[in-house]
């Protein structure tokens, strides 16, 4: 088992006009490390055994590497990194957006994929599996063009030019944003951990629902200062910056809640 996974992680992405790897690599290692830093002694312990003393940003871009696969093993995973609603909701209208969509989703495997850990009668593969994408998916909660419109698939269908070179709206968060900043994930790690424990603990409050409406707070905010064929410079980055680093944060910083309690 641990031989074909590594396997499989070893594969490089290839190119799709839907571009569905929420933060790229940079990001998600950037939330997976925070959350380490952010761990108490037995869930870091647990969660080190678990991922074989791997660190967990090391697994945190497995659930988009297996999307290479060619065995098909990992098809229905593809829907679990987004969810598509409704725009311009009030936040008991996107609950109920949010519930009534049918198909698997970021919100809906987070729950699952927190269940499948905590059982203790789940097999070791099973739960580790399920932490890989637990890591991933908590990522994904926080970037904004993956609580997008299904209408334009979250954002791919915008078309924009960043600093002259054609892209999408949802690439550009994606990785655009945070590959601007020119930091390696460790260095980011650093920069963003260095909040006070007063505020990382207000950052932790909540329901995994309430984090996902704060997300599409800065969805509904982004598709309204975008549209198509838009040209993207430097003032984009200077806005956004903040935002960014702030959904950075809570992701990590959230990561970290979920596990401290599974174990």
């Amino acid at each position: 088992m641990r031989t074909i996974l590594l396997g499989i992680f070893s594969l490089i992405l290839g190119f799709s006009p839907l571009n569905l790897q929420a933060w790229g690599p940079t990001g998600h290692r950037v939330i997976a490390e925070i959350a380490q830093r952010n761990l108490n002694r037995k869930a870091n312990k647990q969660v080190t055994k678990l991922l074989d003393n791997y660190p967990m940003a090391y697994w945190s871009v497995w659930a988009d590497n297996i999307k290479s696969d060619t065995t098909d093993r990992w098809t229905h995973t593809h829907i679990w990194h987004y969810v598509n609603i409704p725009g311009d909701l009030q936040k008991q209208e996107m609950e109920q957006a949010v519930n009534d969509v049918k198909q698997a989703n970021v919100y809906s495997e987070i729950q699952l994929l927190c269940d499948v850990i905590k059982n203790k009668n789940t097999a070791t593969d099973e739960k580790r599996e399920a932490l890989y994408f637990l890591i991933h998916l908590v990522g994904d909660l926080h970037q904004p063009m993956h609580i997008g419109r299904e209408a334009d698939l979250g954002g791919n269908k915008i078309t924009v030019y960043w600093f002259g070179t054609p892209t999408n709206i949802h690439a550009v968060w994606d990785s655009n944003l945070i590959n601007n900043e020119r930091y390696s994930y460790t260095e980011y790690t650093a920069i963003l951990n260095r909040i006070s424990s007063k505020e990382k603990k207000e950052i932790q409050k909540g329901t995994a629902m309430d984090w996902l409406f704060d997300t599409y707070q800065i969805t509904n905010e982004i598709y309204s200062s975008v549209k198509n064929e838009d040209k993207l410079s430097y003032a984009y980055p200077y806005k956004y910056k903040s935002t960014v680093e702030l959904q950075l944060q809570r992701a990590g910083l959230r990561l970290a809640a979920i596990l401290n309690q599974l174990f």
